[in-house]
């Protein structure tokens, strides 16, 4: 595969840039949304694209996420591969019928006679006060429903790897990505985010985690916007003398079990870290795992550092005190160790 490593990208960047690689090769892809055409998208991830391709293959839609995504439905039913932009996760209540009943089910329903080559786009996320509406996660609970496959990357090299695969995926995908992670001017940037991009088409398999920092004292493991707390605290812990694993498992659907079994197996402790909701989550179900497969010969029960069962509040002070972060994570790292 020829790939070309000349230069770093933000992740909306990245994004816009594999939806046009698979859009020039195949003209069943098309996209829809609200302000995807000529805004490019409100956190940037169609920039071009309109006047790449026109107006019959990205598509400006009313603000009803129920008949665009339903739209998906059909398109999909007939051959075409359709992207949808749902702006805000928190926006899914509107669609929820055609993503839970109609997406998630038609294959399986219809004896496999029919694909639903869905790719759903949508953002993420907190951490700059745009309070409960705006700023939730929300992939465990789609991470739920069996027939879709959901997608979370930490930067821009996984994004645009991840989105092609996405849209090249014969079942529905999610594909969220974290606003704090675009590499957008009016969002707190994380430098380690804009990663080297190759200009060429390529992919990432749906399903396989990436070992971002080798350890052996401890295992955390997250995804998205928390891959960055847990590193940032792996390194200050290098210097106490404490080296931790940091896993960034790219996909929630497939997951990688493989890697935290064999990750978790060997440092013998492990901290989940995750910004969505705690209870019937990402981490309830990563402990439900290692506890049933590891079970006695962990030295430490498994630990969970996640949002608590609260909606997200508008006050700066009160957002940033519940979310995960590296202090929380550092300190629960040295209790379980016994530092």
């Amino acid at each position: 595969m020829e790939v070309n490593m000349s230069r770093k990208i933000e992740m909306y960047k990245a994004i816009a840039e594999g939806i046009s690689q698979v859009m020039e090769n195949d003209d069943k892809v098309f996209i829809m949304g609200e302000d995807i055409g000529l805004y490019g998208g409100i956190f940037g991830a169609t920039t071009g694209l309109l006047s790449k391709f026109g107006s019959e293959r990205v598509k400006d839609t009313p603000i009803s996420e129920s008949a665009f995504i339903g739209s998906a439905v059909g398109a999909a039913s007939k051959g075409f591969r359709p992207i949808v932009e749902l702006m805000f996760v928190d926006f899914f209540g509107v669609a929820m019928d055609q993503i839970y009943n109609h997406i998630a089910k038609i294959h399986y329903m219809s004896n496999g006679n029919l694909k639903m080559p869905i790719t759903i786009l949508t953002a993420i996320g907190g951490n700059y006060s745009d309070a409960a509406q705006h700023s939730q996660n929300l992939y465990s609970l789609f991470s739920h429903t069996p027939g879709l496959k959901i997608v979370v990357p930490s930067n821009s090299y996984d994004a645009k790897g991840l989105v092609i695969s996405s849209i090249e995926d014969d079942n529905p995908v999610i594909f969220f990505f974290h606003k704090g992670l675009m590499g957008l001017n009016w969002m707190t940037l994380i430098e380690e985010s804009i990663q080297e991009v190759p200009e060429s088409k390529y992919t990432i398999p749906l399903g396989k985690a990436n070992i971002v920092k080798k350890g052996e004292d401890i295992t955390f493991i997250s995804i998205s916007r928390m891959v960055y707390e847990c590193l940032n605290a792996a390194k200050e812990l290098d210097i106490e003398g404490i080296s931790a694993e940091v896993i960034d498992l790219r996909t929630l659907v497939p997951l990688d079990t493989d890697t935290i079994l064999n990750s978790v197996r060997k440092t013998g402790r492990v901290i989940i870290v995750d910004e969505d909701y705690q209870n019937f989550s990402m981490s309830s179900e990563i402990v439900a795992l290692i506890s049933e497969n590891l079970g006695l010969s962990l030295k430490t029960n498994p630990k969970r550092i996640a949002y608590p069962n609260t909606p997200v509040p508008y006050s700066k002070v009160l957002e940033k005190f519940l979310l995960p972060n590296k202090e929380k994570i550092k300190q629960t790292a040295k209790n379980l160790i016994g530092g």
